[in-house]
């Protein structure tokens, strides 16, 4: 059987992480103003990076909170697809997997 309190924990410390690191993204993609053209360029360069980690952190807190809502269910630790118990391995490595190794 999971052990649900221990995965809750590294789920909820890994949102409020996310929570952090998009508020900083957040605020990085406020502050560019520059006037010169040259420097624009390459704030606009890095500020295309800057959306594509806002976009994967999005994502990522989708997926926690998916699985925090699979833990409320009590569904969490086993697979959405085929209802086989997750491997404690698997939660380890990707604690809001909703697929066991053999559907992932």
């Amino acid at each position: 059987m999971t052990d649900t309190a221990k995965f809750r924990k590294i789920l909820e410390d890994r949102l409020k992480e996310l929570d952090v690191r998009l508020h900083e993204i957040e605020d990085e993609l406020d502050s560019h103003q520059s006037k010169d053209w040259e420097e624009l360029a390459v704030e606009r360069e890095e500020d295309e990076v800057l959306e594509g980690l806002g976009t994967s952190g999005k994502v990522e807190i989708s997926k926690i909170q998916a699985a925090l809502k699979r833990m409320e269910d009590g569904e969490f630790g086993f697979c959405v697809k085929c209802g086989s118990e997750i491997s404690e391995e698997r939660l380890d490595v990707v604690p809001h997997t909703p697929f066991c190794r053999k559907c992932a």
